[in-house]
């Protein structure tokens, strides 16, 4: 039986909903009565109805709702499909700014179709979930029905005209997952039947749009917290998975958000087994597992990251922390199903020792596949993701775009802007070794060895213990024609270990554009350049003795099959 919620109860009832017609998923009007003075698409919109008080238009004055003609002897009606399927927990019938020209009664009618066909008003399949209910001017009407089927399509009526501002339907979405164990899937999306169930602070921005599809269109359909002022300040939103997962990498995408976005952010996880009361220590009170260090964020862009402390462990939660605040448009969290049985394997690889010059990596990456015991996320190459081994060298269209604190200003009469010192040379050699530092090329082929799964074996790293290196894409070798921006090249890295080899727990694998540059700090352990799709030629910034030789260059060979997933 439908029920009437207080307006300071909406979080306890609908705060682990997903708002089931918001456009922002898909939602949208099939058919409408009339809407002569407001059209029915605002019913669906995600912001809060403005007012528009005093304007007028050509039918009358206007109104961000839906609003028709005076005198009908019945009643209007609207038609809406979901944009997602799924079982129907309640209603927010939004009449703001409508005083005296609201609609006096509505009702509610629902059914499911699989086939998505549009209903007609007669159809016979139409069954009352809220029966008339009385509605008042200028305020938000919220009814729960427990117990509801999953619905496809819902109908609005009101009696017997009038006007309303928003309908929003809220409810659990009819879950779309990968039947297999193997396939990597965002465990948040809203699709696959993630939640949002709690949120420190939504003052701008509500927390559920940040598993919505898409980049959103402004900061209006983000998460945005308001400002802090006290030192220290934090603001989190808790996610619940669509199933339980195994984690693997995660995008926080900023998009909208360039005076306004976080100044990092850190992310934890748990497993935790049925429904969790989140309002009870607001979630400080579970035993969270860190699983991505706090990070700094940038503004206006997607941040790739790779997740640690999550091998062979499955969760069910996961927890974005914000400092100390600002916006975020979405989060991802991409993993594999640990609720079914997987036939993946892991295992630990051990490294042995090489020293070679960079010139015979060609050989390297052509050698006979070893069996693959672990496989490495290949992440969209991004500054903050990358600074803990060195720098990416780039222009950004859009300057907001760029990290803070970079220095751009006009060049070459106005026609170019100058990004300024996006790295320095380094080098610690001494001054009698005769180092210097100059500029080489170096003409790359394509990896060949990359299996029919977009697998290919991680073989080699290498570094350079005194000096940092820099690598331009300048485009494909001769014959190969002009400068591809489609095309990629690899960019792996490591921490050094204790024992003055890589730590393989710090690996980390991105795919870079042409329109990238990297550059490695000193002493990071990399994979040799390679390259995908076409032959490709760097200009190599570096410090080095002479011609460069085992002074230089440092290289081990891995023992064991480390892949790298290249989609």
């Amino acid at each position: 039986m439908a029920q009437s919620v207080p307006l300071e109860s909406f979080s306890q009832k609908f705060s682990a909903t997903t708002e089931l017609s918001s456009v922002a998923i898909g939602g949208r009007i099939v058919s409408v009565s009339d809407e002569f003075f407001a059209e029915a698409f605002h019913l669906l919109l995600v912001e809060p109805a403005p007012s528009l008080k005093g304007q007028f238009g050509p039918n009358g004055a206007l109104y961000s709702g839906w609003e028709s003609r005076r005198h009908n002897p019945t009643h209007d009606w609207c038609i809406i499909k979901l944009g997602a399927s799924g079982s129907i927990v309640g209603f927010d019938i939004d009449t703001s700014h409508f005083n005296g020209n609201e609609a006096p009664h509505v009702s509610v009618e629902a059914f499911y179709d699989p086939s998505g066909e549009d209903p007609t008003v007669n159809d016979p399949r139409w069954t009352e979930v809220l029966p008339k209910v009385p509605l008042g001017p200028n305020a938000h009407h919220l009814f729960t029905i427990p117990g509801l089927p999953a619905a496809t399509f819902v109908k609005l009526n009101m009696y017997p005209d009038g006007g309303i501002a928003r309908f929003k339907v809220y409810g659990h979405v009819t879950p779309i997952i990968p039947a297999s164990a193997e396939e990597v899937f965002d465990l948040a999306y809203v699709f696959a039947g993630g939640r949002v169930e709690f949120i420190s602070d939504q003052h701008f921005g509500v927390g559920s749009n940040l598993i919505l599809p898409g980049r959103g269109k402004d900061m209006g359909d983000g998460w945005e917290t308001k400002r802090s002022r006290h030192p220290g300040h934090k603001d989190w939103a808790i996610i619940r998975l669509a199933v339980p997962g195994l984690l693997q990498h995660v995008e926080i995408d900023t998009a909208h958000f360039k005076g306004n976005f976080p100044e990092s952010c850190e992310m934890h996880a748990l497993y935790s087994e049925g429904v969790v009361d989140w309002t009870v220590g607001r979630g400080e009170d579970k035993e969270w597992q860190l699983i991505l260090p706090r990070t700094k964020l940038g503004p206006h862009r997607q941040h790739y990251f790779q997740l640690e402390n999550v091998q062979g462990t499955k969760f069910t939660h996961v927890k974005v922390t914000i400092h100390p605040d600002g916006g975020i448009k979405r989060v991802r969290v991409f993993g594999r199903r640990a609720d079914i049985e997987s036939s993946s394997a892991t295992g630990q690889d051990t490294l042995a020792s090489a020293t070679m010059d960079n010139a015979s990596t060609a050989s390297v990456l052509s050698r006979p596949r070893k069996s693959i015991t672990e496989i490495l996320p290949v992440l969209p190459l991004t500054p903050e993701a990358f600074a803990p081994f060195g720098q990416v060298i780039q222009a950004y269209g859009d300057h907001t775009a760029a990290p803070k604190g970079t220095k751009i200003t006009p060049a070459n009469a106005g026609t170019a802007s100058k990004f300024h010192k996006l790295s320095l040379l380094e080098s610690s050699y001494l001054p009698e070794s005769g180092a210097t530092s100059g500029l080489s090329v170096y003409r790359c082929q394509p990896l060949r060895d990359i299996g029919p799964d977009r697998i290919a074996e991680l073989t080699t790293l290498e570094r350079h213990s005194f000096t940092n290196q820099a690598f331009v894409p300048m485009g494909s070798g001769p014959g190969e024609g002009l400068l591809d921006p489609a095309q990629r090249y690899l960019v792996v890295v490591a921490h050094n270990g204790e024992d003055d080899r890589p730590n393989l727990s710090t690996l980390r694998a991105f795919v870079a554009s042409t329109a990238q540059g990297i550059v490695y700090n000193k002493a990071v352990w990399h994979q040799p350049m390679t390259v995908l799709d076409k032959a490709l030629d760097f200009t190599c910034v570096e410090t080095q003795i002479g011609n460069g030789g085992k002074e230089d260059c440092e290289i081990v060979d891995l023992d064991a099959g480390i892949g790298l997933r290249i989609q």
